[in-house]
């Protein structure tokens, strides 16, 4: 009998990495990313990966594995997920998927179609609108076009808003061909049959606040402008919360306090769009932060091949 997957989601700063591997300790588990920055290396400040002493107690898969130049896909990190809970599930551990990109997580458990629209002479054309407008052109063009699409796409994430864009456009049209990345295998959890309970780490608005809050001053004490700085404005991965505002701290647009301010701010945005998205989640259980790992426990353990 194949093991089911735990999967463990929440807002940033909720404390969902803690739980996982308290949860991962207790069930000799392994963890999973699904975090869209966590992939990234060179990253850790920022997106608030693993550290070394976290990866020294449990196993990590899909953290810290891709280079911050490079664009990642919903379709590929299913793909890297499932062979990552293959891998887990071969050695004889469970595997508990922890991370808050929403749509990572619905993706991996089937609740979403993954789109094989493409077409690339729109692709091309986006690329030019791309270097010509700034990402708010594309997120309000986008919201013309699909308003609910683009309410689960943060306006900083120009990958996500372009690959939006031409499903949309090329949707259009009755000439699609599946050709890119995305129009890959459409293995899931559900396609494969395997069991899996989805859960959500519900903290108490102030109580995420103050963790916000905490995490911004622990970012900028351990270096995280300087990690901006290896980063670059020209990376991918520069559009995880935070980094153009600390490089434009770095040129001189604002003072130390005012990016404080800044990220304090994203972040809590961030927060509000991600509470926003797992609010329609298909099968989600919430459990409550007082109580989050005995009731994370019992979840677990109605899990086939966990009691």
């Amino acid at each position: 009998m194949t093991p089911g997957v735990l999967i463990l989601t929440g807002q940033t700063a909720s404390g969902k990495s803690a739980l996982a591997l308290e949860l991962a300790e207790r069930f000799g588990a392994e963890i999973v990313g699904a975090d869209s920055r966590q992939i990234y290396r060179g990253m850790p400040v920022g997106t608030a990966a693993p550290g070394d002493s976290d990866r020294a107690r449990v196993r990590h898969h899909l953290v810290g594995f891709l280079d911050p130049r490079e664009r990642y896909s919903a379709a590929r990190f299913v793909a890297d997920a499932l062979a990552a809970i293959d891998d887990v599930h071969a050695r004889g551990k469970r595997a508990i998927v922890a991370g808050g990109t929403g749509f990572y997580v619905r993706a991996l458990a089937g609740d979403v179609t993954l789109s094989p629209a493409y077409d690339a002479d729109v692709r091309e054309r986006l690329a030019r609108e791309a270097r010509v407008h700034p990402p708010e052109v594309l997120a309000e063009w986008l919201r013309a076009l699909v308003p609910a699409r683009a309410a689960a796409i943060t306006a900083n994430d120009p990958y996500r808003i372009l690959r939006a864009l031409e499903i949309a456009l090329v949707e259009r049209t009755t000439t699609t061909t599946p050709r890119d990345e995305d129009a890959g295998s459409r293995e899931n959890l559900r396609s494969r049959g395997i069991a899996y309970r989805k859960l959500f780490l519900d903290v108490s608005p102030d109580l995420l606040e103050h963790r916000i809050v905490a995490r911004v001053d622990a970012m900028l004490l351990g270096g995280f402008v300087d990690e901006a700085e290896r980063v670059g404005a020209d990376a991918v991965a520069a559009d995880a919360v935070g980094y153009r505002e600390a490089l434009a701290y770095l040129a001189g647009f604002s003072t130390r306090a005012e990016l404080r301010a800044h990220l304090i701010r994203k972040t809590r945005r961030y927060a509000k769009r991600q509470a926003t998205w797992f609010r329609t989640e298909p099968g989600l259980v919430r459990i409550p932060a007082a109580d989050a790992l005995a009731q994370a426990v019992a979840q677990a353990g109605a899990l086939p091949g966990w009691a």
